[in-house]
This record gives C-alpha cells, structure tokens and sequence, in this order.
C-alpha cells in the first residue's frame, strides 16, 4: 500500500460511512445476486447485526491501513473464524466484487480508477492474509457452517 493508496481509500470511506446501513444492504443484495453459494452461510444470521459487523470490520480495517503489522494478527482471527463457518476460497472473490461494486455504487462520481485500484489493493491483501489463516483451521481444500464477520 503506498501512502497515496491508503489517503484515498480514508478520503473514500469517508464518504461511505454516512450511507451506513444502506451501503451494507446493498454489499450483502449484490453479494447474494452473483454468488448465491454465499447466502445459506447466512442463514438464521441477524442481518441488521451482520451489516453493522461489516461496517465496523471495514472501518477499523481503514483506520489501521497505517499499522498493518498490528491489523495482521486481527485479520488472521477472521480468518480462521470465517474457515469454521465454512467461507471457501472462490467467496473471497465474490466478496471482494461485492465490495467494488457497493463502492463505486455509493461514490459516484468520486469513484475513480485510482479508488478502485487503492481498494482492490487492500482488499486483496486483507483476503489474502484470511484465506492463509483460514488453512490453518480447514487444510488447503478451504472447506470447514455460518459467517458472522
């Protein structure tokens, strides 16, 4: 991540936090159009919590982009938690889709090639670093019930 990268990714979501649960309703709406694999790990899942999870996970993702050795070991226990729930390897894309899409969504006209790049960037680092955690916890199928971020 260069400097540049996490002002825009802060200057972004900063600008998605006011839309809170709209923006989330929409990440989990577009998450269960292109990846319908995805919506039974939800089941019986208080969305209204799930959707505040989410927007707390993202924020304080954003908040620690300059520390990322400390946010490492935080992302490993989602990791890990999210392999006994049974999240596979292929729902990290669909998430990391999701999550574009609801961006550009909610930005507009402040959504840029530079954001997308910034966020495909940090967001790849963050699935990265769940799907080597999650091995841990499945063994290298990725395969281990529900998600509760």
């Amino acid at each position: 991540m260069t400097p540049k990268q996490i002002e825009i990714i802060r200057n972004t979501w900063a600008q998605v936090v006011p839309l809170g649960d709209d923006a989330a309703r929409l990440f989990y709406a577009r998450l269960f159009e292109i990846d319908p694999t995805a919506k039974p790990l939800f089941a019986g899942t208080d969305m209204s919590g799930q959707r505040k999870k989410l927007l707390q996970t993202l924020g304080s993702a954003v908040g620690g982009l300059e520390d990322l050795d400390a946010l490492v070991p935080i992302i490993q226990d989602m990791g890990r938690r999210h392999a006994t729930y049974g999240v596979t390897d292929a729902q990290y894309d669909s998430v990391g889709a999701a999550l574009l899409w609801t961006l550009e969504q909610g930005l507009g006209d402040a959504w840029s090639a530079e954001a997308r790049e910034a966020w495909a960037t940090i967001y790849g680092l963050i699935a990265d670093t769940m799907r080597m955690a999650a091995k841990e916890v499945s063994g290298p199928s990725g395969q281990s019930g529900k998600v509760h971020a």
